[in-house]
């Protein structure tokens, strides 16, 4: 067992504190602000800003739990790494196969979101060559990544800045129409937390990241609550600016609804720039996810719960370039064949149920009850908000995870019979 060719080849370790918070707010400022404000008003009606703020919370726990995990265990593939370090090795594959199989369905759904707001009437087209470039420009090295993030990441701020400043500068603007009354219920707003979770997710691609971050222990922790909080503060102030304009039923209603902000507000000739953002913005989205799918990918073939075949490194970019190009593969089919917008519920369900268990192996690491409080919260928060999710989101959900359940059951059955007990 001393050969090398026994250990699976590492990621090299290139990201900073900057580089892990650019990634992340890649993932979380993107397009999700330009498209679920409409969705979580329709659910929570006036009660939004506080959907907003169960998000947060919701989302503040898993970051905390997900940010002492990954200093622990800087591996690639995030929870599916912790929930099988703490819990068991069929927690961490749950994990993983929640996390690959609903990222990949909102991979698809960002692809697709690119096309419509760059050329409406070739919208699958258009999807299927921005997943091709930017598997390209994942398989150049996580560094150009970055970089390339970095700059989506900028674009997508000062059009939001944009819209924030247009909308409260304007005569428009009416601090009455942001009563935080529930007018949708206790319900209502717990479904609009749920969909506003959808975008404050991204901060699990730094965790997944974490084989190639310098300094794991002090970078990860540092960065994710960092990029949380970047993220929260941005969002507060569309929410407010956008609801300040529209109200809470003419945002419900609103087809893009930063984009009839701005018209309203009365600078129509911002739409555009809006709507370019908003493309921008999802392929920002798009980067990061195809970027966490493969590592996550990467870390389940490792153990053999995927083909080992998409455990390989590149040997001279020092990428999963066998993983980035399946998931690229599988996200270009489905943005040519099908309509997965729906799907966002579902990958909610999925991202929901992988930080269930993110939660409940941080429980794991410390007895006292200080130390506890933040997983219960976390935990809780996630399984009261995926079960708060439109009724078709949840049951799909839930048949995709018994999916997996039977798949890992059936080869850990077919390994016994051909092993017989031995190694």
């Amino acid at each position: 067992m001393t050969g090398s060719s026994s250990a699976p080849p590492e990621l090299r370790r290139t990201l900073g504190v900057g580089d892990a918070v650019i990634i992340g707010l890649g993932s979380m400022v993107g397009a999700g602000i330009f498209a679920s404000l409409g969705p979580a008003a329709r659910a929570a009606g006036s009660g939004l800003l506080l959907g907003l703020a169960v998000a947060a919370v919701v989302a503040y726990c898993n970051a905390m739990s997900s940010a002492r995990l990954a200093a622990l265990y800087p591996a690639s593939g995030g929870t599916y790494v912790y929930g099988r370090e703490r819990l068991g090795e069929f927690w961490g594959y749950l994990a993983g196969w929640s996390f690959v199989v609903g990222k990949t369905a909102s991979c698809a759904a960002m692809a697709l979101t690119v096309g419509a707001y760059v050329w409406p009437g070739q919208a699958h087209a258009v999807a299927v060559a921005a997943v091709v470039a930017l598997t390209a420009a994942n398989y150049g090295g996580v560094q150009k990544s970055a970089w390339l993030t970095r700059a989506i990441v900028a674009v997508v701020l000062a059009v939001l800045a944009c819209v924030v400043v247009v909308c409260l500068g304007s005569g428009e603007s009416d601090a009455g129409r942001l009563d935080v009354g529930a007018s949708g219920g206790v319900g209502g707003v717990l479904q609009a937390a749920g969909l506003l979770f959808f975008a404050f997710a991204g901060y699990a691609r730094i965790a997944t990241l974490g084989e190639e971050v310098r300094d794991p222990a002090r970078t990860i922790p540092r960065a994710i609550p960092l990029a949380l909080g970047i993220a929260l503060a941005v969002y507060a102030c569309v929410a407010v600016a956008v609801l300040s304009v529209l109200g809470s039923e003419g945002l419900g209603h609103a087809g893009a609804p930063l984009a009839d902000a701005v018209r309203a507000a009365g600078v129509p000739g911002l739409a555009p720039v809006v709507r370019v953002g908003a493309a921008v913005a999802a392929m920002g989205t798009l980067l990061a996810l195809i970027l966490g799918v493969s590592r996550t990918t990467l870390a389940m073939a490792r153990d053999r719960h995927l083909p080992r075949a998409l455990a390989a490194v590149h040997p001279r970019h020092q990428v999963p370039h066998r993983a980035e190009l399946a998931v690229g593969a599988v996200v270009a089919v489905l943005a040519a064949t099908v309509d997965v917008r729906g799907a966002i519920g579902f990958s909610s369900f999925g991202v929901l149920a992988y930080y269930a268990v993110a939660n409940a192996s941080a429980w794991t690491l410390d007895a006292s009850p200080t130390s506890r409080v933040v997983p219960a919260v976390g935990l809780l928060g996630c399984v009261v908000l995926a079960f708060s999710l439109p009724g078709v989101s949840v049951v799909v959900g839930a048949g995709v995870l018994v999916v997996g359940v039977v798949a890992y059951g059936v080869r850990r059955w077919v390994a016994a019979r051909s092993g017989g007990g031995g190694r």
